[in-house]
């Protein structure tokens, strides 16, 4: 046997009339129109077959049966309101699950992490890494933010900062006796690089007008991450994602010796899913990682 419910809307409103007693009350609580209210009363009425409210000059008032039916179905909507609020309340204390790439973790995000646990403790973040690009079907992440052109991923995204690359070495790899003034002197230096980013050599090098040499050995490393540390340890020059190495550029530990940055049509990009609404929760870690980037000095 099927329950027998009033529509919904209507039902709501009633419930608003009842315990504010003033359509014009209930109108601005709903925010519409009191006519509006009237109609959904109207509706209920009808569906009911029975009258709720009287008017008079004194206002507005229950009947004896609209009391009643006031009296049994209010719990319902304290409620249904109570479980509401828990269930929001419960969701913004749930961590925010972040997937990054391992080395943007390390040499951005998690340098400026602590700042937004200080200005936002009602929300924890939780980070894990994958190169991959961020599958949300089979991942827990609530948001990730990766490295790709626009369009290219899936979900929506929102453009943080483009991926903009030039070699970077230690001060103290730099021979008297080798020039490292153009970029052809780059040859007389060993070359270092990222097993995830093996084409960014030779594209600096065609935005300077050269090739790259045929059988030039290029020392590789499984990520960015150690390949910086090489580059810091001093074993060669690597390019560099300027905008993760800033730390390394004011200690001095890295060097950018021709300081001629190359733009790529890469950027990084705050994902999250397509067809959910964006929660409170990614809209202010969002809003945060704005402001950071805003403030970085480059």
């Amino acid at each position: 046997m099927s329950r027998k419910i009033p529509p919904l809307n209507p039902l709501r409103v009633f419930e608003s009339v009842a315990r504010k007693g003033s359509f014009t009350k209930a109108a601005e609580e709903l925010y519409v129109s009191q006519s509006a209210v009237s109609r959904q009363i109207a509706t209920l009425e009808d569906y009911l077959g029975i009258k709720l409210f009287v008017r008079d000059q004194a206002g507005v008032f229950l009947t004896e049966v609209g009391a009643i039916y006031h009296k049994q179905i209010g719990p319902a909507f304290e409620t249904i309101s109570a479980a509401t609020e828990h269930l929001k309340e419960s969701s913004i204390a749930s961590p925010l699950k972040i997937e990054v790439y391992t080395t943007f973790a390390a040499k951005w995000l998690i340098k400026r992490l602590n700042r937004f646990n200080l200005r936002h403790p009602h929300i924890p973040v939780r980070i894990s890494t994958s190169v991959a690009p961020v599958n949300f079907s089979k991942s827990n992440a609530d948001a990730a933010i990766k490295l790709c052109k626009e369009g290219s991923f899936e979900g929506k995204g929102e453009l943080l900062f483009e991926d903009v690359i030039e070699p970077v070495c230690s001060p103290k790899l730099l021979d008297p006796d080798k020039s490292l003034s153009q970029p052809e002197d780059l040859f007389s230096y060993p070359l270092l690089q990222s097993h995830y980013r093996t084409s960014d050599l030779s594209d600096w090098l065609t935005s300077a007008g050269l090739g790259l040499p045929a059988n030039l050995e290029i020392i590789e490393f499984p990520s960015s991450l150690l390949t910086y540390q090489a580059a810091i340890d001093q074993m060669g020059i690597t390019m560099g994602q300027t905008r993760l190495l800033q730390e390394e550029f004011k200690a001095g530990t890295l060097i950018r010796p021709f300081n001629k940055p190359l733009t790529r049509q890469l950027s990084y990009y705050l994902i999250y899913p397509e067809g959910r609404i964006m929660s409170s929760k990614i809209q202010v870690f969002q809003s945060w990682l704005l402001k950071e980037i805003s403030e970085d000095t480059i």
